[in-house]
């Protein structure tokens, strides 16, 4: 969480909350990863722009496929794990994860 921007940090907790309450994932770490993915994808998402070599965007572009390839294991290892209920523990997961 360090090597993240603020915006970014805001952006993985979003996630996070979401996955726990919403999808009623498990707080373990298979979510901390797939936030952790989701938000790097975010940032490579920023980066790519029309004026970027053709090199340099070629990379971008592969990375970012691997990188959806690796939230996709993440997501199905999730789902497999999916809880009837949000767990109420889950927001200490995020509390941890917020300092």
């Amino acid at each position: 969480m360090r090597e993240f921007t603020p915006s970014e940090r805001v952006f993985f907790l979003k996630k996070a909350k979401e996955a726990i309450l919403l999808q009623c994932y498990p707080p373990n770490e298979e979510l901390f990863y797939y936030c952790y993915f989701l938000t790097l994808k975010e940032r490579l998402r920023r980066l790519i722009f029309d004026n970027t070599e053709a090199y340099a965007r070629f990379l971008l572009v592969e990375t970012m496929k691997e990188m959806e390839d690796t939230i996709k294991y993440y997501h199905q290892r999730l789902e497999s794990q999916r809880l009837p209920r949000p767990d109420v523990k889950g927001m200490r997961f995020i509390e941890y994860l917020e300092e």
